[in-house]
């Protein structure tokens, strides 16, 4: 399967998905001017990734900032995780962000995903 490594920029996270070495990561700043567009590629290997996917999955999300149009996308991309089978999700914040700690937590009420809530 290939990798998908983008890196961050001040508007787009830096997005880590290799199956290879188990590594899926979301992290830094996402604030892309079409979130949908830019999410797609993402969702799209998700989904494939669900049709062949290793035993178990820890995706990981180190977020420090998102806008709104990135929640829906970041919900979109838990909801295809939801249906590939021994996922389960590392949500980091920042110690002192309590924003990004409730936002984590607002998510893992909305999905049938483990949630494990991490400071850095």
């Amino acid at each position: 399967m290939e990798i998908i490594n983008l890196e961050g920029t001040e508007d787009t996270p830096k997005i880590l998905l290799d199956k290879g070495n188990g590594i899926f990561e979301i992290s830094g700043r996402s604030l892309p001017e079409d979130s949908a567009e830019f999410y797609q590629p993402i969702l799209d290997w998700i989904t494939a990734y669900g049709e062949d996917s290793n035993p178990e999955t820890l995706f990981t999300f180190k977020l420090e900032y998102f806008n709104t149009a990135s929640s829906k996308l970041i919900l979109d991309v838990l909801s295809a995780l939801e249906d590939i089978d021994g996922v389960t999700i590392d949500w980091y914040f920042h110690e002192d962000d309590e924003d990004m700690e409730e936002a984590g937590e607002e998510f893992s009420e909305l999905v049938e995903i483990p949630f494990e809530f991490k400071t850095y």
